[in-house]
Formats: structure tokens, C-alpha cells, sequence
């Protein structure tokens, strides 16, 4: 104990060993759905003659899972940091349902853009140039991304509760508790972990996942509800007729025909190299943001920034994103990227990398538990996105909200990441306005050469963005 203590440096962050395990687990408790839905989504655009999509989604899972804990490690063993990685939501979607289904490229050569924009991405954290670019954010921008992550995770947290739900006429409403159970349960569910929280309970979060998880599957073994209402669908039906142990045997564990599919689309990249480029800017553009948006945004609850709110040695969790992509697109899956559910583990206390290795040790341990980890209803672990979101508005303090530059910049930052679903929109919005507001000020000397090209750079990022999602470009 002693070692590992000294190793992380305990002292130094006046933590402990219970505190950093805690926060482990709660780090993967939140995360952890990304097992199960990784999977579903690449298992849509990718497939292998010989294998049925069952046996081809387990293959995704032994990826994801593998891919998570390659990025973890480093996160844990070099950067020191309390964050954990996976196969980014809306990367994934982007591969899938964009690139492979929408502009007919192999998800072979799919996997070779993610594994070159690694490749890039390696050489230039190695290089300290990402580090550079994450500095030239405008001040008020930097501030902002906590309390946007912020209201982001409070609308992703309400909408799994089914307390935010769709409506045609207003885009969303107040769900009704009367008749959904699981906005009923949830509220339950939340009811408890806040009130554990507002009394200081080490493990409030935890609590109230499991909490959830358990009564929403008491609820439907005793009948109150149907199967697949308060449980993952089919989950019970399969628990029930085989058996747990079952289960875990039969899961597909060689995922060596996705590794093939990876060499063979190494060599289809010349069919199409337009394509293919656009693609890797595409992928690397929102990984680059989404990830500095995220470690920003985390880092400032934690009490990592400076004054100038930059995080110190940033290039090494940038270093753990790229390691875990490129090992990713090598065996299977997409981009890597830092989860902003680090922030449940940050919020409970974690604040060196054993935190994070706690979690990548609970990924690997997944690897015989993907059944019963599939069991955790999405639901329950989005509870912890609502208390954590709560908490980060407090950033909304940081920012000069009588400054015009600041106040807009800011705003926009902190409004459009939920309103558009994306952590880099809201930089975009913030970085792009920043410099036009200082400019219309009379400040632009103000504004550094690097900030001014930032803004162009994002400016040609939608042009292609928008292009290759009009279907604009084909394979």
C-alpha cells in the first residue's frame, strides 16, 4: 500500500486508497453502458461472412473493452490522471451510420482512417503541438466547458430518466412520472443519491446506481412490470431461460477477424484517397475538441487548472487518447476518446491514476462479466450524468460575465454543447465568436494570430463537415 501510494502520489492530492477506489468504481459504473452500446452501433455497419451479428457484436465488445483498458493504463501509468477512456459516443455513430452506411465506405477502410488519425495524433501530442492548439483557446472559453459539460450531462442524464422526453411541436418536454416507470424509479433513484450526497456520504453515486439497477429488476421479478420496461431488453428473458454461467460461456471472444478486416482496409485506402482524407480530418477534428473540451471541463472540478486555465502536462492524458485510438482501430473498433463521465469519479473524490486504473482493471474483469454488465439498466448510471452536471455549473463563477468578449464567447460555449449533442459545437461557438466580439470591441490586438486561425480552421471544418454529411462526397 505503501508504494502505490507513494507511486500516484497520495499525499500529494490528499487522497487515499479507499477514496481513489471509490472513484473508480463509480467512474465505471457510469461508463460502463459504453459495453454494451459500442457494440450495437458498430455492430449495424460492420460484418463478417462466416459469423452472425451476434457473434460479430460480442467480437466489438472484446475490442471495446480491450481498446478502453490500452488507453486507461496509460492514463493511469503516465499521465497520472483519474480519467477514463473508451470508443467515444458519436464517433462511433459517425462511423457507422455516416461514413460505412451513409457514404458506402468499407468499414475496413474505416478502421484504417481511425488508426491513421492515431497515428497523427501520437506525433503531434509527442511533438507538444496539441498542447499549443488547447492553449490558444480564449480564456473565457476554458472556464465555460465545465459548466457546459455541465447542463450537456444534465440533458443526457433527464433524457435517459425519461423525464426529458421528445416533442414534435417544442423538441422536448417534461415526461410524465405518472406512467413511465422508469422516469418514476429514476426519480427515485435520484432522490436517494443527491440526499446522500447533500449528507456527505463517501459512495453516494454507487449507492444509487446499484440501488436503482437493483429495484428496477426486483420490480419485474416480482411482476410489477413487464420484462424489458426496468431491465435492458431481453436481458431478463436470457437470465432467466440460461442462466448467467451460460451466458458468459458463449460469449465470442476471438476477435482476430476484425484485426484481418483492419490490414485488408491498410490496403483499400488508394481506391478512393479524397474520401479517405476527409474522413481522417473529420475523425480527428471532433476527437481533437471533443477531448480537450473534456479534460478542461473535468480538470476544472477537480482543481487541476492553473490560473490560466490550462492543465498542467496536458500532453500526457492527451498521449493515452491517441494510444488507446490507434490500438482500437487495430483491433476493431473507433475512436478513443476521454469520457466526461470521468467527472463522477472526480466528483468522489479520485484525483490521481489509480482512480483510473481502477476502472481499466473493472473493464478487464468486464471481459467475463459482459452479460452482467449488460444487465445495469442505462438508466440507473445516467442518474450519476445529473448529479455531476449539477455540480459543474459552479464554473459558470469563473467567467467575467460583465465583459461582453467573455460573456458571449462563454455563453455560447456553454449553451450550444447540449442544444447541438457535441463538447467540440461548443467550443466552436466560443473560439469562433471570440475574436469577431474582441474585434467589434476595438481589442483584436487582444487576440493572438494562433486564436484568429483557430477560428478560420473551424470555419473549414463545418464547410467539410456539412459536405461529406450532405452526401456530397461518396466512396
Amino acid at each position: 500500500m505503501g508504494a502505490l501510494a507513494a507511486f500516484f502520489g497520495f499525499d500529494d492530492h490528499d487522497t487515499d486508497l479507499e477514496t481513489e477506489t471509490i472513484a473508480g468504481l463509480t467512474t465505471f459504473l457510469a461508463m460502463s453502458y459504453i459495453i454494451v452500446v459500442n457494440p450495437a452501433i458498430l455492430g449495424e455497419a460492420i460484418a463478417l461472412e462466416g459469423y452472425d451479428s451476434g457473434e460479430v457484436t460480442q467480437m466489438i465488445t472484446v475490442a471495446t473493452i480491450l481498446a478502453s483498458a490500452a488507453a486507461i493504463f496509460v492514463m493511469a501509468f503516465w499521465a497520472n490522471r483519474p480519467f477514463g477512456l473508451a470508443p467515444g459516443m458519436g464517433l462511433n455513430a459517425f462511423f457507422a451510420y455516416t461514413v460505412v452506411l451513409g457514404l458506402g465506405v468499407p468499414w475496413q477502410v474505416a478502421l484504417a482512417a481511425v488508426f491513421v488519425e492515431g497515428v497523427v495524433f501520437i506525433l503531434l501530442t509527442a511533438v507538444g503541438a496539441r498542447r499549443y492548439i488547447i492553449e490558444l483557446f480564449p480564456e473565457p472559453v476554458k472556464f465555460a466547458v465545465g459548466a457546459g459539460i455541465g447542463v450537456y450531462l444534465l440533458f443526457l442524464g433527464l433524457q435517459e430518466m425519461q423525464i426529458v422526453v421528445d416533442d414534435p411541436e417544442t423538441l422536448v418536454s417534461l415526461g410524465n412520472v405518472a406512467t413511465s416507470a422508469v422516469a418514476a424509479l429514476s426519480v427515485a433513484g435520484l432522490a436517494l443519491m443527491l440526499i446522500l450526497h447533500a449528507r456527505g456520504i463517501r459512495g453516494s453515486i454507487v449507492i444509487g446506481i446499484v440501488a436503482t439497477a437493483v429495484a428496477g429488476w426486483a420490480l419485474t421479478v416480482v411482476g410489477v412490470v413487464s420484462p424489458g420496461t426496468l431491465t435492458p431488453p431481453g436481458s431478463y428473458e436470457q437470465v432467466t431461460e440460461e442462466g448467467v454461467l451460460s451466458l458468459v460461456a458463449s460469449v465470442q471472444y476471438d476477435f482476430t477477424p476484425l484485426v484481418a478486416g483492419f490490414i485488408d482496409g491498410l490496403g483499400m485506402i488508394t481506391e478512393d484517397p479524397l474520401v479517405f482524407v476527409l474522413v481522417v480530418f473529420t475523425f480527428f477534428f471532433v476527437d481533437f475538441f471533443d477531448t480537450a473540451g473534456t479534460l478542461i471541463g473535468v480538470s476544472q472540478i477537480g482543481g487541476f487548472l492553473d490560473e490560466d486555465g490550462n492543465l498542467p502536462e496536458i500532453e500526457k492524458p492527451l498521449m493515452a487518447d491517441a494510444i488507446g485510438t490507434t490500438v482500437g482501430a487495430m483491433i476493431g473498433t473507433s475512436t478513443v476518446t476521454t469520457f466526461i463521465e470521468s467527472s463522477t469519479g472526480v466528483e468522489e473524490g479520485g484525483r490521481t491514476g489509480f482512480t483510473a486504473l481502477v476502472v481499466g482493471l473493472l473493464f478487464l474483469l468486464s471481459l467475463l462479466l459482459v452479460p452482467v454488465i449488460s444487465a445495469i439498466p442505462q438508466y440507473a448510471s445516467y442518474l450519476a450524468l445529473v448529479v455531476v452536471g449539477i455540480i459543474m455549473l459552479q464554473g459558470v463563477t469563473d467567467i467575467d460575465w460583465q465583459h461582453p468578449a467573455w460573456a458571449i464567447a462563454g455563453g455560447l460555449t456553454i449553451t450550444v454543447m447540449p442544444m447541438t449533442a457535441s463538447i467540440s459545437n461548443g467550443l466552436a461557438a466560443g473560439i469562433m465568436s471570440y475574436p469577431l466580439v474582441k474585434g467589434a470591441m476595438g481589442e483584436a490586438d487582444d487576440v493572438s494570430a494562433g486564436q484568429w486561425a483557430l477560428a478560420v480552421t473551424f470555419i473549414l471544418y463545418f464547410v467539410v463537415y456539412f459536405a461529406v454529411d450532405a452526401g456530397m462526397v461518396s466512396f
